[in-house]
């Protein structure tokens, strides 16, 4: 009698990742629409002389809106990473995997690695746009909001792949694209919290965004309750993952 041996961290691997890599990089209009659009609106919005001449924290409010946009466009590419499974569901994969010793906890990781790291790409993109169009804060704030603002992006992958089992693959980011502006005003991205009023200014800490937009702006301004936001990210990023295994369970449950 034979045995099969069961794949190590049930299907993760770096082979895996690779793999899924090559297959995002091949949708040549994701790549274009994550790293072209935030960049392109920070020129639009934070490029003007006059804010190249105000201060903001350590820096100028060039700087504080290049955050915001590669706050933005780490959201927009790990999420439209994670909902690229809405593909796979249309085509029938993601119930062909069941059939494999993939476990959706490995699938659910593997598919946020992808993610975040096409949102890294993305922070890079938009910090390089912001050094040559006048940003100016210390080094040490430019590296701790770079890494911030892509390290928070994980709450948006997990985000990206619950609603790429939520919603239909032939309009899924035309969906999420505006959810995620909106989430971007609703949650003092694009205008700071604190100017929204009181009742939009409490109702701004339980979105989503909140928590990504003080963190990663925390090492430039100094301002914000830090604690309030990790919890935020952790909360929301720990109810999108599990609710993308739920949604892989029952996806594939047909099988």
């Amino acid at each position: 009698m034979t045995t099969t041996a069961l794949p190590r961290l049930g299907g993760f691997s770096p082979g895996m990742i690779a793999l899924e890599l090559r297959r995002l990089m091949r949708n040549k209009r994701t790549v274009i629409f994550t790293l072209v659009m935030p960049a392109a609106f920070f020129l639009l919005f934070g490029s003007s002389a006059a804010y190249k001449n105000e201060r903001a924290g350590d820096g100028n409010v060039t700087a504080y809106v290049l955050i915001s946009m590669a706050v933005y466009g780490a959201m927009l590419a790990t999420t439209s990473g994670g909902a690229m499974v809405s593909i796979e569901r249309a085509a029938g994969w993601s119930r062909q995997l069941r059939l494999t010793p993939l476990k959706p906890a490995a699938y659910v990781a593997i598919k946020i690695i992808i993610a975040m790291v096409i949102g890294a790409v993305s922070v890079v993109v938009v910090n390089v746009v912001g050094a040559f169009a006048g940003a100016d804060m210390p080094v040490g704030a430019w590296i701790g909001c770079a890494l911030l603002s892509w390290a928070c992006a994980l709450v948006f992958a997990a985000f990206g792949l619950f609603m790429g089992y939520l919603l239909p693959s032939e309009n899924v980011m035309q969906i999420l694209g505006p959810v995620l502006a909106v989430l971007s005003f609703a949650g003092g991205l694009f205008v700071p919290a604190s100017e929204l009023g009181s009742t939009f200014a409490t109702i701004a800490k339980f979105t989503p965004v909140y928590g990504v937009g003080e963190l990663a702006r925390y090492p430039l301004s100094h301002n914000g309750d830090v604690w309030q936001a990790i919890l935020n990210v952790a909360v929301w990023t720990a109810l999108f993952a599990a609710g993308a295994m739920w949604r892989f369970r029952r996806d594939t449950a047909r099988v």
